[in-house]
């Protein structure tokens, strides 16, 4: 059969080294015992090396010329692989037990990948793959770093991030612009926050929308101008700066305030319909 030709629509840049699509397979070598959901297998380059390491394999591949092409090239993969758009799966319904992620990350769409990630987090002891170098240097990067984000904070609350390695631009068909890199996240032992998980969010969002400035001013949106706590030394730090537990602190800082208002409120109409 003939080749697959590589979508730019699609962000596909078809991997041409096996001895890279060997070494990111590895990468789940200590997760055997669970199922495994590669996402973009294209023509297979990963895929074969994940079928010879005997993982109980699943695929989701959005584009139908490389559906065909795994279909007549895996007749082990009969059932197995799905013509979906992984970022509108509910994969509670594929997998209702924990299960693997991995995958030549589409690099339009990598960061919406790991964000969902998280949505399964209980669910997905380990995720690897590769991904666009930048954003996986910024997935792994810590505080203090410039490129340490949103995303950054997230996933560490809940995975350890490793950068694995480098990858370069000249075995891909057709080479990207970037180069890439390859990560491993793997679940810490944190099973809750000790704070609303939702205002966790709500706070690093709000702080890194403004990264430049100190969290006295970044906050100002959520907390107001008249926090009376801005005397705090947190917020004398710029949002890259703080650890996982320091945004856990400012979120209870901001909980606590939040719900004194509310609750000021609550009164306040009170009194009025009294």
């Amino acid at each position: 059969m003939r080749l697959v030709k590589p979508k730019k629509a699609l962000g596909q840049h078809f991997l041409k080294d096996l001895s890279i699509a060997k070494r990111i397979a590895d990468t789940l070598s200590d997760y055997k015992h669970l199922p495994v959901l590669e996402i973009g297998p294209g023509m297979g380059v990963l895929t074969q090396f994940l079928l010879e390491a005997g993982h109980d394999l699943y695929v989701v591949e959005l584009d139908m010329e490389s559906v065909d092409y795994l279909e007549q090239n895996f007749p082990q993969l009969e059932g197995r692989i799905l013509a979906e758009d992984f970022l509108r799966m509910n994969l509670a319904n594929l997998f209702p037990d924990q299960f693997c992620i991995i995958g030549n990350y589409p690099y339009n769409i990598s960061s919406q990948i790991f964000f969902k990630v998280l949505e399964y987090k209980d669910h997905i002891p380990c995720c690897s793959g590769m991904l666009q170098k930048e954003v996986a240097e910024r997935l792994a990067a810590g505080p203090g770093s410039k490129t340490y984000g949103i995303l950054s904070v997230l996933l560490q609350a809940w995975y350890n991030v490793e950068y694995l390695f480098t990858v370069n631009e000249t075995v891909f068909n057709p080479p990207p612009k970037v180069k890439s890199g390859v990560i491993r996240i793997t679940r810490n032992q944190r099973t809750e926050l000790g704070c609303n998980e939702a205002l966790f969010k709500t706070v690093i969002k709000t702080s890194f929308n403004q990264r430049r400035k100190t969290l006295r001013n970044s906050m100002k949106p959520l907390l107001g101008k008249e926090y009376p706590d801005y005397y705090l030394p947190i917020f004398d730090k710029r949002p890259e700066q703080l650890s996982v537990e320091q945004f856990i602190e400012l979120t209870l800082l901001t909980g606590k305030y939040l719900k004194r208002i509310e609750e000021n409120n609550k009164s306040v109409n009170k009194e009025c319909h009294d």
